[in-house]
């Protein structure tokens, strides 16, 4: 029995990356929906593509069931794409009703993390990625998605050959066919201006993660850190964003589900809409 539609709520705005909430969405993925809608929040990136399913649903059930909490699905992290797999995975985000197809790490076995050191990067330089990505891209708009890469801290710094990786790919990447996904926290984790880069790349940031950064460098709910959201804000325009996500990669002092609703609170007062 289909439940009843939730009735839309004054306050829904905003989007959530379900990365945030992603062992309550392993443990009962219908009811941390739920519960993210009534937190308020209207979007939803998904983080949880396996196997043909996301979160264990096919793409028209888990559709379907975003449609009965006045959820949208706005993007979805596919970070097992690969150019074998594009136009299945592609087929599926499409039938899920996802605009956008994000790679957020550098695919097929690019990317690399060190546990001692907690740091990443990748191999095969950045014109093999731009390559990559464009070729992604074609295949996206093929299946009437938007592709976009996310970036981390990494694609920011000097490669060995003394190339600034997300400086490459937004000037080798066909605009038609690639864009970002800007990630406001590891932009000021490497030292970098977000509006440096909307001044410099107007129009190519289509959706942002918004996370904030507490003194100690970690990752802190929006608007207990210490990143001025309200200046990068002000440049939405030129940033070319049309959605953000919310989005805290471990919560340590509170429960996930709790520091989603102190981040919904902040971006309202932010001025978020």
């Amino acid at each position: 029995m289909t439940e009843k539609k939730m009735a839309p709520s004054e306050t829904q705005l905003g989007g959530l990356a379900l990365y945030t909430v992603r062992d309550a969405m392993e443990a009962d993925a219908k009811a941390t929906l739920k519960t993210v809608a009534e937190t308020g929040y209207a979007n939803i990136e998904a983080a949880g593509y396996k196997d043909g399913m996301y979160y264990n649903m096919t793409p028209a059930d888990f559709k379907a069931y975003l449609t009965e909490l006045n959820l949208k699905p706005i993007s979805t992290h596919q970070s097992s794409v690969t150019l074998d797999n594009a136009d299945l995975e592609m087929a599926s985000a499409k039938a899920a009703g996802f605009t956008y197809f994000v790679v957020p790490i550098p695919p097929m076995g690019l990317f690399n993390y060190d546990n001692a050191t907690n740091t990443m990067s990748m191999t095969g330089g950045a014109e093999n990625l731009a390559k990559i990505l464009d070729e992604l891209g074609a295949k996206a708009k093929a299946a009437g998605l938007q592709l976009l890469y996310h970036n981390h801290d990494f694609e920011f710094m000097e490669d060995e050959d003394g190339i600034v990786p997300i400086d490459y790919l937004l000037e080798n990447c066909d605009p038609e066919l690639v864009n970002f996904q800007m990630d406001l926290f590891w932009v000021t984790k490497a030292g970098a201006d977000p509006t440096a880069y909307f001044e410099k790349y107007p129009g190519r940031f289509k959706i942002w993660h918004v996370k904030d950064m507490d003194t100690e460098g970690k990752f802190a709910p929006v608007g207990n850190g210490t990143i001025d959201f309200g200046r990068i804000l002000a440049k939405k325009d030129l940033s070319g964003m049309e959605y953000y996500m919310v989005e805290q990669d471990r919560t340590f002092t509170m429960k996930p589900l709790e520091a989603i609703k102190v981040s919904h609170t902040a971006i309202q007062k932010i001025g978020f809409k």
